[in-house]
């Protein structure tokens, strides 16, 4: 029960802020300083939820090695979409958010065995606050470049629907492999998430709100740490 629940909410996001985008609802300070308060809770998830534990298994080396390989391919993979997509608008950012959201889920379905409710809570609250602004920014585009509002809408439930494979898999896959198999593996996603923070979630917030962006971060880190701490 508590798979679907937070794969749902955590997915559903993305097709809820495709049609509050479609719709014009959302400022883009507002998306701004949205953006910015789940980035801040993501630093605190990916730490203490998916590089942490790890160290006790495959030890700081691996762990460190692994993080950065994350980082490193999903800077690969933005920056081929940056290359191939710089003129596809909302289209582009579509494209970022899958990138950025399989190894997002990926790390949520895994996070799902043997984590606390206030854990994954913590984490499927941070991926929801992030793929809420961002599927809005990237509909909203898609509206201004002529896309009708039926297919913004069809080709964001898709995305939804792929992270949320990637969740189910992460979660029902990776229940019974080997030690340290899962602690890689969220390593890995942990390396692209905190890429994805640098280069598309703390620069866009930025410049939509320069001087309220970084309190942001901060109240986004402070929720997400006491919700830590509750556990």
């Amino acid at each position: 029960m508590m798979v679907a629940l937070v794969i749902g909410i955590t997915s559903g996001a993305l097709v809820l802020g495709a049609w509050i985008g479609v719709r014009g609802w959302l400022s883009e300070r507002a998306e701004g300083l949205l953006v910015a308060g789940a980035g801040g809770a993501l630093i605190v998830s990916v730490m203490m939820e998916l590089i942490e534990p790890a160290l006790d298994v495959i030890g700081l080396p691996g762990t460190a090695g692994i993080v950065l390989l994350g980082a490193a391919l999903f800077s690969a993979a933005d920056a081929w979409t940056d290359r191939h997509m710089a003129r596809a608008g909302g289209l582009g950012l579509l494209l970022a958010v899958t990138f950025d959201g399989v190894p997002e889920n990926l790390a949520l379905g895994t996070a799902l065995i043997g984590t606390g409710p206030l854990g994954v809570a913590a984490l499927a609250g941070s991926i929801l606050l992030s793929n809420l602004p961002e599927a809005a920014g990237g509909a909203a585009s898609m509206r201004e470049d002529g896309e009708s509002g039926t297919r913004i809408i069809l080709l964001w439930t898709a995305v939804a629907a792929l992270l949320s494979i990637s969740a189910l898999a992460g979660r029902w896959f990776l229940a019974d492999v080997p030690d340290g198999t899962v602690e890689a593996i969220t390593c890995f996603s942990a390396g692209a998430v905190l890429a994805s923070l640098s280069t598309e979630v703390f620069p866009k917030a930025g410049r939509q709100d320069p001087h309220l962006a970084g309190i942001a971060v901060a109240l986004g880190l402070v929720v997400a740490l006491s919700l830590e701490q509750l556990g």
